[in-house]
C-alpha cells in the first residue's frame, strides 16, 4: 500500500531511505518566504485600512485585513501537497453571481475566511521562526558537526568550532565530531517529521477544517438539489403554459369543429361517427385539463394551500377530513411539496389501503409547517430506501421525499400492519402572508 501522507512514512521502516525527510525539510525552509509574504501582506492591508480610517470609520481596517489572509491561505493549501499526496481542497464557496463585490461578499461571511487571517497573524509572527529553528536544530546542527574536520582544515588545522562553542583542535577530535553528527542526522530527520507533521497538521486543521472537504461535498450536494429543484419547477410550469395555451385550445376548437359538424350531418353513419368522436375529444379534453391541474394546480396558485388542500380531498376517492386554517400563503415551493405530497399520499390511500375514510391536518408551528395525512386502511406501507414508498404491489411516494429534503424537510411515514397508516411531513418555513 502506498504511503500517502508523511503521518503515515514515520510509522514506515524505509522512513529514511524515502522522499519524505526531504520533503519535511523542503515544507519547513519554504515556510520563511511565504510568512515573509505574510507579514508584508497584514503590514500593507494594515497601512492601506489606516489610510482610509481618515475617511471612514476603523470598520475599514478589519475589512482590509479581513482578506490578507486569502492568497496566504491559498499558498499553504498548494504547500500542504508536500506533506500529504492528496490535494486539500479549496473550503471557499464559488460566489453565486460573477463580480468583485459577489465574490468579497461571500469571502466576508464564510468563517474560513477569518481562520484564514487568524493562520496568516500567527504564520507571520512566529510559525516560520518556529520552523526555521526546527531546521536550525534537527538538520543544521548534525551537519555543522559533520563538517567540522572541513572547518579544521581550512583554518590550518589550528582550531576549529564545533557547533559555534566548542573549541576543535586535533584532527581525532573533529572526527569525533563529525562522526556525532553522522549519528544524529537520522534523529534530527526523524524529529523533522514530526514536526512539519504537527505542523501540517495545525494547517490543515484552520485553512481546510476538521472532515473539511466532506462538509464541502455535503454542502455542494445540498446547492446542486435545490437548483434541480427549482429547475425542475421551471419546467414544469413551462409545460404548463404550453399545454394550456397550445395542445388545450386546439383540442377545443377541434371538440367545436366536430360538434358543429354533428349538428350539419344528416342521421345515419355519418352522424354517428362524428358524435364518437365529438365525445372522445371532450374525454381527452378533459384529461388534459386534469393533468394541467395536477402539473399546478390553479387554486394553489391563487389561493394557496388551505384551500389546494380541501380541493384535494373534494377529488378523493376516499372521504377525507381536512383540518387546516390559518397557513396564510407560504413560500411557493413549500406550498408545491406540501401539495403533491397529499395528493401522492391520497392516491396511495385510493389504491392499495381499502380505507374508509383519510384525515389531512395542517399547521404552522415553531417555524415550521407540519403537514400529516391519515388513513384507517390495512397498513403495512412502506418507506423504501431513495425516498420511494408504499405498500406491496403499490407504486408509492417516489420522489417526494427528496422534494422535501431540497427544503430541509423530513418525511416519515408510520404504517403497522392492520394500520393506521400516519404520513407526516415536517418543512421548516415561515408565513409570508397571514390570511384573517
Amino acid at each position: 500500500m502506498s504511503t500517502r501522507n508523511v503521518r503515515q512514512a514515520l510509522y514506515q521502516p524505509g522512513y529514511l531511505r524515502s522522499a519524505w525527510p526531504w520533503r519535511a525539510v523542503l515544507y519547513l525552509m519554504s515556510s520563511a518566504p511565504v510568512g515573509a509574504l505574510a507579514l508584508l501582506g497584514i503590514v500593507v492591508f494594515a497601512l492601506v485600512g489606516g489610510v482610509l480610517t481618515i475617511v471612514v470609520i476603523g470598520l475599514v481596517v478589519l475589512a482590509a485585513l479581513g482578506l490578507a489572509g486569502v492568497p496566504v491561505g491559498a499558498i499553504e493549501r498548494r504547500r500542504l501537497r508536500l506533506m500529504d499526496n492528496s490535494p486539500a481542497r479549496n473550503p471557499h464557496r464559488t460566489p453565486d453571481e460573477p463580480g468583485l463585490l459577489a465574490w468579497a461578499r461571500v469571502r466576508y461571511q464564510e468563517r474560513t475566511t477569518w481562520y484564514e487571517l487568524a493562520y496568516t497573524v500567527l504564520f507571520a509572527f512566529g510559525l516560520w521562526m518556529a520552523d526555521a529553528l526546527a531546521l536550525l536544530g534537527a538538520l543544521g546542527a548534525p551537519l555543522a558537526m559533520m563538517a567540522t574536520p572541513i572547518l579544521l582544515a581550512l583554518d590550518g588545522g589550528g582550531q576549529a568550532q564545533a557547533l559555534k562553542y566548542w573549541s576543535v583542535t586535533s584532527y581525532p577530535e573533529a572526527s569525533a565530531w563529525s562522526l556525532a553528527g553522522v549519528l544524529l542526522l537520522p534523529v534530527g530527520l526523524y524529529c523533522l517529521g514530526v514536526f512539519a507533521a504537527l505542523r501540517s497538521a495545525f494547517a490543515h486543521l484552520l485553512l481546510v477544517g476538521p472532515e473539511g472537504e466532506l462538509r464541502e461535498e455535503l454542502g455542494e450536494v445540498a446547492r446542486s438539489r435545490a437548483r434541480l429543484v427549482h429547475a425542475f419547477e421551471a419546467e414544469r410550469r413551462r409545460i404548463e403554459r404550453d399545454l394550456h395555451d397550445g395542445a388545450q385550445q386546439r383540442l377545443v376548437a377541434l371538440t367545436m369543429t366536430l360538434g358543429l359538424a354533428r349538428l350539419d350531418a344528416p342521421p345515419g353513419p355519418l352522424a354517428d361517427q362524428l358524435a364518437k368522436a365529438h365525445g372522445e375529444a371532450g374525454k381527452v379534453l378533459a384529461e388534459l385539463r386534469e393533468l394541467i391541474h395536477g402539473i399546478h394546480p390553479q387554486v394553489l396558485a391563487d389561493r394557496g394551500l388551505e384551500a389546494a388542500l380541501g380541493d384535494a380531498a373534494d377529488r378523493s376517492p376516499v372521504p377525507v377530513l381536512v383540518s387546516a386554517s390559518g397557513l396564510g400563503r407560504l413560500p411557493e415551493p413549500v406550498e408545491k411539496a406540501a401539495y403533491f405530497v397529499v395528493c401522492e399520499a391520497l392516491a396511495n390511500v385510493a389504491k392499495h389501503s381499502a380505507a374508509g375514510l383519510a384525515e389531512v391536518g395542517a399547521e404552522i408551528r415553531e417555524g415550521s409547517l407540519f403537514v400529516s395525512v391519515l388513513d384507517d386502511g390495512v397498513g403495512g406501507a412502506v418507506l423504501l430506501p431513495g425516498g420511494s414508498g408504499g405498500r406491496a404491489g403499490g407504486s408509492g411516494l417516489t420522489g417526494l421525499s427528496d422534494r422535501v429534503a431540497a427544503l430541509d424537510g423530513t418525511l416519515r411515514l408510520s404504517s403497522p400492519p392492520g394500520g393506521p397508516t400516519i404520513l407526516s411531513v415536517e418543512i421548516p418555513c415561515e408565513p409570508i402572508e397571514v390570511f384573517g
